[in-house]
C-alpha cells in the first residue's frame, strides 16, 4: 500500500478514536481505501469500542443560569481527570425536572439508558430506578473511594437498598428558605431581621404591594413550586414534629392547624405576580434579581442564580416563617445503568462528581456536603457556610404495604428538625420537588 494510503488509514483510525462516526460512513471510507469487507467489519466493531471509550452521556435537568454554570464546573473537573473523553450534555429543560424524568423513563424502558443521570435520594431513587432494575450496584465504588468515611451516614442510608449503594450524592440543599431583595424591601419601608414571623411577612408583603411591585414572586409553571410553597407554609404553621405526624398518620389532615395553614397559603397567593403560571422557578427568582419583586420562597439552589447574576450583595434570606429550626432536605444524586453504553466512562463520571473530588470545584448553590452541627444561624446562605450533621434512621430494605402508603412514592425530600444537643435528627417524607 502506498504511503499516502497508509496515511489515510491512520486518519480514519484517528477519526474513529474521536467517536461520532456512523457505521455507514465508516464502511464507505473503508471501501474507498480498498479495504476488504472483513476488514471493514472489523473496523466497525473497533469503532464502536473506540466510541465507548471516549464518550460519556450525562443526563440532567440543570439548565437555568446558575445550574448550567455549576454543571459546567462538574464537567471541568471530569475533563481534567479524564482527558480525551467527550461529555455529551443531555439536559432536558422545563418542569423543574418533571420533563427530564419523563424522557428518562422512556429511555430506560426502551433499554437506551444514558451513561449517568440525575435523580434524588429516597423513594425517587428506589421506586423509579432501583426496583425496576434500571440502576447499577456501585457499592464497590463506595468501598474503593472511601465515600463511607466522608459522606454523612444518614445520606448513605438513603441511597442504600439491601446493603447495596445505587447512587452518588453530589449536593445537599435546604428547601425552606425565604429570599428577599434588599433594595425593594427597604424602599417599601420594610426591615427584615434574622427571623421573620408570618405576621411580619404579611405586613411586609402588604407594604410592597402598596408600592405597586410584586410582593411575592412565584413561578409555578414548574409543578413543584406551588406545592413546595404550601409545604413551607404548612411546616411553619404546624411545626416539624406535627408535620412528620401528618405523614405517619398520627395527625389528621383535617386538623385545624392544617386548615389554618391552607388559609394562610391562600392569603399569600393574593401577593404573587399575575403571570406566575407562565414562569419557571428560575424566572421568579429572576424577578428578585431585576428588582421587580420583594420576596421569593425557594430552596437554596436559588443562590446559584444570584451568584451567576452577580447580585448577592442585594439579596438577603431568612428561614420561611415558623421553620427556623427545620431543615427541608433535598439531595441531588447521579446513578448509572448496568446497561450503560460506556460503563468505564460512567464510573469515571461518578468518581469525579462525588463530593470528595468535586466539593471544591463546584460553585453551584447545590453545594457539596457540609458536616458538623448547624445550631446557630450562619451569616450567609446555608449553601455556602451552613453546617449540619444528621443521623437518619436506616430505611428497611422493603417497606410493608401499609408503610408504603404513608410515604409518597415520588418523594425526594425530608424534613429534619435540628436538635443542637444531639446529632440525631427526626425526619419525614414530603411531596416531591
Amino acid at each position: 500500500m502506498s504511503k499516502g494510503g497508509s496515511t489515510e488509514i491512520e486518519t480514519l483510525i484517528s477519526d474513529m478514536a474521536r467517536g461520532g462516526m456512523s457505521r455507514r460512513s465508516l464502511i464507505k471510507r473503508a471501501a474507498a481505501l480498498g479495504l476488504s469487507a472483513p476488514v471493514a467489519s472489523m473496523l466497525v466493531r473497533s469503532g464502536s469500542a473506540f466510541a465507548q471509550a471516549t464518550k460519556v452521556e450525562v443526563f440532567s435537568w440543570w439548565t437555568s443560569g446558575g445550574e448550567a454554570a455549576g454543571l459546567q464546573k462538574l464537567f471541568d473537573a471530569f475533563t481534567a481527570a479524564n482527558a480525551g473523553v467527550e461529555i455529551v450534555n443531555a439536559t432536558v429543560a422545563g418542569g423543574g425536572g418533571n420533563n427530564a424524568q419523563a424522557v428518562l423513563q422512556s429511555r430506560l424502558s426502551a433499554n437506551n439508558p444514558p451513561d449517568a443521570w440525575q435523580t434524588h435520594l429516597g423513594h425517587e431513587l428506589y421506586d423509579k430506578y432501583v426496583d425496576p432494575g434500571y440502576t447499577a450496584d456501585i457499592s464497590s465504588l463506595y468501598a474503593s473511594e472511601g465515600w463511607n468515611d466522608v459522606m454523612p451516614k444518614g445520606i448513605i442510608d438513603q441511597v442504600t437498598m439491601d446493603g447495596k449503594q445505587y447512587a452518588v450524592p453530589v449536593g445537599v440543599h435546604r428547601g425552606n428558605g425565604l429570599w428577599y431583595n434588599k433594595k425593594v424591601v427597604a424602599d417599601a419601608g420594610v426591615t427584615v431581621g434574622e427571623t421573620m414571623s408570618m405576621d411580619q411577612l404579611m405586613s411586609a408583603l402588604e407594604a410592597v404591594k402598596a408600592k405597586g411591585l410584586t410582593a411575592l414572586a412565584l413561578g409555578d409553571k414548574d409543578p413543584f413550586v406551588a406545592p413546595q410553597t404550601f409545604e413551607n407554609t404548612l411546616l411553619g404553621a404546624v411545626g416539624a414534629e406535627n408535620y412528620m405526624k401528618l405523614f405517619s398518620g398520627d395527625l389528621a389532615w383535617d386538623d385545624q392547624t392544617v386548615k389554618d395553614a391552607m388559609t394562610t397559603f391562600g392569603k399569600l397567593l393574593d401577593y404573587v405576580n399575575s403571570d406566575h403560571s407562565g414562569l419557571a422557578w428560575s424566572d421568579a427568582t429572576g424577578l428578585l434579581i431585576s428588582d421587580k419583586a420583594a420576596f421569593n420562597t425557594m430552596g437554596d439552589w436559588a443562590y446559584g442564580e444570584f451568584v451567576n447574576s452577580k447580585v448577592t450583595d442585594n439579596i438577603g434570606w431568612v428561614s420561611f416563617p415558623g421553620s427556623d429550626n427545620a431543615f427541608v432536605l433535598v439531595v441531588d444524586c447521579f446513578a448509572t445503568s448496568p446497561k450503560s453504553p460506556n460503563p468505564d466512562a460512567a464510573t469515571s463520571w461518578l468518581m469525579s462528581a462525588a463530593p470528595s473530588r468535586a466539593r471544591r470545584s463546584s460553585t453551584r448553590s447545590r453545594a457539596p456536603f457540609r458536616r458538623g452541627p448547624m445550631s446557630t444561624r450562619p451569616s450567609s446562605p446555608p449553601t455556602t457556610s451552613g453546617r449540619w450533621r444528621t443521623s437518619l434512621p436506616r430505611r428497611s430494605s422493603r417497606r410493608s404495604p401499609t408503610a408504603r402508603r404513608r410515604f409518597r412514592r415520588s418523594s425526594r425530600r425530608s424534613t429534619m428538625r435540628r436538635r443542637p444537643s444531639s446529632p440525631t435528627a427526626t425526619w419525614t417524607r414530603s411531596p416531591a420537588r
